[in-house]
């Protein structure tokens, strides 16, 4: 009666522990690769500058509520030629100084322009957050799916272990008449499938290391694998609709179209003060001395000037362009209101479809558990026929690949749950860089 090797099984901690054995000493943490990429993303550098710029662009609003002072000096030089008692030749030169200040006391166009600064300071900030959650994310995806594809290629070289010892069983079996010719060729084709198969999660794993090691920025990263067996988190709270109320004051997303409708409401209130009246604190001080005298004196003179006033400026007809400025500012403030309506309502699927990833993940991941135990005994309970003659070695090869593709199945699952939490925390607008420390805690320890 053919006989099938035990090793088939056991021959799969070995694989695992061989795969991870082949791994640098210093395998990288998630936090640690996530603080290399912020250091070495474009994109989150690109969003941190253009920050920096929108605060220096809101100061610059700043000063048409502060006053503006200008100095100018003017040396020069002139000559009379004339006939008079005098002489004929008179050479003389002047030398004047002014010192001018306003300061404004009423523009309300001033006034808009500050808060439209401010409140876009504060949507370069929310771009900033976003540009920062993403970065957690792709950090994050990179980091897992790296860990995905080597579990799947150390499923496949076990799998592909234990098709050995099943065709060098079937082999064996053959030569002693036990078995048939078809047993080794079942064998052969399925020993030759998983050869393919374990080529092409090779070269998978070599292409999600290099995107990982590209977001990062580093060469040859090498994440830390989950301390098995994990229990996946589940959503906090477990109420989709809290998740969108938290979502309404924390999305970047709807910050930032918020914003863009009060900034769009104050263009209209800078366009409507086309129509009123500017006041303006002015003073000035104006020295002027001639030397030599000058076109009227031989003698020469210095005079002082100083002024103080306010000055009343009325608008009365600009060619109908303040009407038509705030016909266009009304088109637009309409526009950020719909903005802001779609921001929201995408915002709002987001977090109930992202939730209801993670709910649905977790019990993938309970059911494939399940799973995983079943594939096992049918895969012993198929062992156990074939050496007794009630099964064939194509249902062994067959159960051999259920439970490696369910356990593949497992591990893929698992980091989808721990992707798909983190991905409904950033479609709420509550993903920090402290949510990592919770993965953190479910990585094998350096």
């Amino acid at each position: 009666m053919p006989r099938l090797p035990r090793l088939s099984l056991r021959l799969l901690p070995l694989a695992l522990a061989t795969a991870f054995a082949s791994l640098p000493a210093q395998a990288q943490s998630l936090i640690e690769l996530y603080d290399a990429a912020r250091a070495h993303d474009a994109a989150w550098q690109s969003a941190r500058a253009q920050f920096e710029s929108a605060k220096a662009r809101a100061e610059q609003a700043r000063s048409g509520l502060l006053p503006s002072v200008n100095a100018g000096v003017t040396v020069s030089g002139s000559s009379l030629d004339s006939s008079t008692a005098l002489g004929n030749n008179h050479t003389f030169g002047t030398q004047s100084g002014r010192l001018s200040a306003s300061q404004p006391l009423f523009r309300p166009a001033n006034w808009s322009t500050f808060e439209q600064g401010q409140r876009q300071a504060r949507a370069a900030e929310a771009a900033l957050s976003a540009s920062s959650q993403d970065l957690i994310l792709r950090v994050s995806q990179a980091y897992f799916d790296v860990l995905a594809a080597q579990d799947t290629l150390a499923f496949v070289r076990a799998q592909k272990t234990a098709v050995a010892e099943q065709l060098a069983a079937a082999r064996r079996n053959f030569e002693v008449g036990t078995a048939t010719i078809t047993d080794t060729r079942e064998a052969q084709a399925r020993f030759d499938l998983v050869q393919a198969q374990e080529l092409a999660a090779d070269n998978d794993l070599r292409i999600k290391r290099l995107a990982l090691d590209t977001v990062t920025g580093r060469r040859d990263t090498q994440p830390r694998p989950l301390a098995l067996p994990v229990t996946v988190p589940s959503p906090q709270p477990q109420d989709p609709e809290a998740w969108v109320r938290q979502a309404e004051s924390a999305s970047p997303a709807i910050t930032q179209a918020r914003l863009g409708l009060e900034v769009a409401r104050l263009e209209t209130s800078k366009a409507r003060a086309g129509h009123l009246p500017t006041i303006d604190l002015t003073a000035s001080r104006s020295m002027t001395r001639n030397i030599s005298g000058s076109t009227s004196s031989t003698a020469g003179s210095r005079s002082t000037l100083n002024e103080a006033g306010v000055t009343l400026t009325v608008p009365l007809f600009a060619g109908f362009a303040v009407q038509n400025r705030v016909r266009e500012t009304l088109a637009l403030e309409d526009k950020a209101q719909a903005d802001l309506d779609k921001a929201q309502r995408d915002v709002s699927q987001a977090v109930r479809t992202a939730y209801l990833g993670v709910v649905s993940g977790a019990s993938q991941v309970r059911a494939l558990e399940a799973a995983e135990a079943s594939s096992q005994s049918a895969l012993e309970a198929n062992r156990l026929g074939y050496q007794v003659g009630v099964r064939i070695n194509i249902d062994v090869l067959n159960a051999q690949s259920q439970l490696f593709q369910t356990k593949r199945d497992l591990a893929v699952a698992r980091y989808n749950v721990l992707i798909g939490d983190l991905r409904l925390r950033q479609a709420a607008g509550t993903l920090k860089p402290e949510d990592l420390s919770r993965i953190e805690q479910l990585l094998t320890r350096p």
